[in-house]
């Protein structure tokens, strides 16, 4: 059964302690913070995300899931491993360079935090297979970074598919996550290729019953 972590991008500032509440009780498996810097993307969330995550760590044991959609790395790094997330993401674009990205594994991993790498939709498989071995995480952009309320795109789910029989082939142990336009109607294309985890955003935060949405999500 495929995971769920719930995007809180979409949430209301002003009711963020009660939504976090609500996603606990509603048995969410995932709090997933979007940290954004205006640079890599065209938005920036990093005030708003590093508050939304003081707040969860005072008031909920929800596992945390970081995604960096950001180009300094070292600098969010630096303020989120104190929070102890359950996964750290950051993007392979982001990266100059291998060493870079191995860097930034090791370091995560010697931080006792699982790390994932993001790829974006235009980025070929072919350029992470090198890093899987040492991974914890892949997590797939099926939306072009950065925008919330996206619709999925098709051809992301050939990728996914493609990541799933390599893992298979290879005899990896990585999970797989899915982000972006993730819905009611689209999840059950995400379980048929072999995602592991599936952030959902808006299908949920924007739901009248946050439990009721996040069991249909599942089953």
């Amino acid at each position: 059964m495929v995971e769920i972590a719930t995007s809180l991008l979409s949430l209301d500032t002003e009711n963020v302690t009660k939504d976090i509440y609500n996603l606990e009780v509603a048995h969410t498996d995932y709090i997933h913070i979007d940290v954004m810097d205006g640079k890599f993307v065209e938005k920036d969330t990093e005030k708003r995300m590093f508050d939304y995550t003081n707040q969860i760590k005072a008031i909920s044991n929800i596992p945390i899931d970081v995604h960096f959609m950001v180009e300094d790395i070292k600098k969010q790094l630096e303020m989120y491993i104190p929070f102890m997330p359950n996964c750290i993401t950051f993007h392979y674009e982001a990266c100059k360079n291998k060493e870079e990205v191995f860097h930034y594994i090791n370091k995560i991993k010697e931080e006792e935090i699982k790390v994932g790498i993001a790829i974006s939709p235009k980025t070929k498989l072919e350029t992470i297979y090198e890093f899987l071995p040492f991974i914890h995480m892949v997590l797939m952009m099926t939306v072009e970074p950065g925008k919330g309320g996206q619709q999925l795109i098709p051809e992301t789910l050939e990728k996914i598919k493609l990541l799933y029989d390599y893992r298979n082939e290879k005899k990896l142990e990585f999970n797989i996550e899915a982000d972006g336009g993730i819905n009611l109607e689209t999840i059950s294309s995400i379980k048929q290729v072999g995602v592991d985890i599936a952030v959902v955003g808006s299908a949920i935060t924007k739901s009248s019953d946050y439990k009721q949405t996040i069991e249909l999500l599942k089953s």
